[in-house]
């Protein structure tokens, strides 16, 4: 890998690290000033690595640099100069280098403290993925953006107020106390989430897919898995709802980038290992008392992996999504939910209730609406077909829609 593609790949990797080491180590109060030091480090990369040549190992160099950048601005700072200054003419200052801990162990602490800390009810749910994506996956403001379909002068004003809020309210980077644990980890979880549904069920950057959103969630997500605190049966079981979705990445695109339906996939490119990874974490969520809608997910998730179109499969598929809508309704679920009642009770059964939800402005439901009237009313299968693509936000969706419309 040359110099042009390693420095935005370690940028993407080695950012977050950095920011959440450093942002401990200042505190909230200066997260601008950790943002300032890791831009500036990848800055200060581009110019030597181009004049001299890759270092031997990047990411230490990364790493060494930004920690010189980062003592050398608390000399500078003024109440450094101040209350700490004295203790490095004591011969201190060796010690206090070494505080500023790039180890992949304390990177690992100060993220999972961060993302804690990030994920606090003090801050909207939307400023908390926001703060998310910036500091814990190193996203661009413009790039946060276009996940959020906003723009940039908007989510400028939203980070910033968020971070104001942190400050106001004294929030340290730490974890919680135990007693909190589970109340600050759903909302954790929450986020997590929704980051990879963000890149899964992407409407940005007329992408049907984001992979870098996906994968950014499961590191997140692994993270708390690996930490005795947070492994958590809600933690494990989203975990491997996560593996399951992801172990069919390959085979939901085509060559062109478009969309393939499920039922249209080949399975010869489904992911095996992580299908086996899925099932692994999936059966360690199973040792807690209760269910959580990652759970239920996970379960549905599972049977997506399984190649066999059996009634048998369909029918635990229903009556997970009954369970899941009882629990937590979302648009998506109910529609998923009708897909596999058609394949038990058929399609007139599935138009009935489909018609009952009135998701218009919604593609998905009209474009399903298209698919269980194809074969039973072409007139009225064309329209929701027109339906769906006059509200479709992505070029590929609306090649999508076009292809059933042209197999009518």
């Amino acid at each position: 890998m040359g110099q042009q593609e390693l420095i935005p790949h370690l940028f993407r990797s080695e950012y977050r690290k950095i920011v959440s080491v450093l942002c401990k180590q200042f505190g909230f109060d200066q997260i601008e000033t950790a943002e300032d030091i890791s831009s500036d480090t990848f800055l200060t990369a581009s110019q030597i690595w181009g004049l001299n040549g890759l270092p031997e190992n990047p990411v230490a160099w990364l790493y060494n640099v930004a920690k010189n950048k980062a003592i050398n601005h608390l000399k500078r700072d003024a109440v450094f100069q101040k209350k700490i200054s004295p203790e490095f003419k004591s011969g201190l200052s060796e010690n206090y280098i070494q505080e500023i801990d790039l180890s992949s162990q304390n990177i690992s602490d100060s993220q999972l403290q961060m993302m804690f800390t990030i994920c606090n009810p003090a801050i909207s749910q939307e400023a908390q993925i926001g703060l998310s994506l910036r500091i814990l996956c190193g996203f661009g403001i413009e790039e946060i953006a276009d996940a959020f379909l906003s723009n940039k002068e908007t989510i400028n004003k939203r980070l910033f107020r968020a971070k104001e809020k942190l400050r106001e309210e004294k929030i340290k980077i730490e974890m919680p106390p135990s007693f909190l644990i589970e109340r600050r980890l759903e909302t954790v979880l929450t986020t997590i989430y929704l980051l990879f549904n963000e890149g899964y069920y992407s409407e940005c950057q007329n992408m049907t897919l984001r992979k870098d959103l996906c994968l950014e969630a499961m590191r997140l997500c692994n993270m708390l898995v690996e930490n005795k605190i947070t492994n958590k049966p809600p933690v494990n079981a989203l975990f491997a709802l996560m593996c399951f979705h992801s172990s069919r990445f390959d085979a939901r695109l085509d060559k062109n980038g478009e969309p393939v339906l499920y039922e249209e996939q080949d399975t010869g490119l489904w992911n095996m290992e992580l299908i086996s990874k899925g099932a692994y974490y999936l059966k360690n969520s199973a040792k807690g008392n209760e269910i959580s809608k990652y759970h239920l997910e996970a379960s549905i998730a599972y049977w997506g992996t399984q190649k066999t179109d059996t009634k048998e499969k369909w029918e635990n598929v229903l009556q997970l999504y009954d369970h899941l809508l009882k629990i937590e309704y979302s648009p998506v679920a109910a529609l998923n939910r009708i897909f596999a009642l058609s394949k038990i009770k058929g399609k007139r059964e599935a138009i009935k209730e489909a018609e009952r939800l009135e998701l218009t402005g919604n593609p998905f439901y009209f474009s399903l609406l298209g698919e269980l009237y194809t074969g039973i009313n072409k007139e009225k299968a064309h329209h929701n077909f027109r339906e769906a693509l006059a509200v479709a936000k992505t070029d590929a969706g609306k090649q999508t829609i076009r292809k059933k419309m042209n197999l009518l």
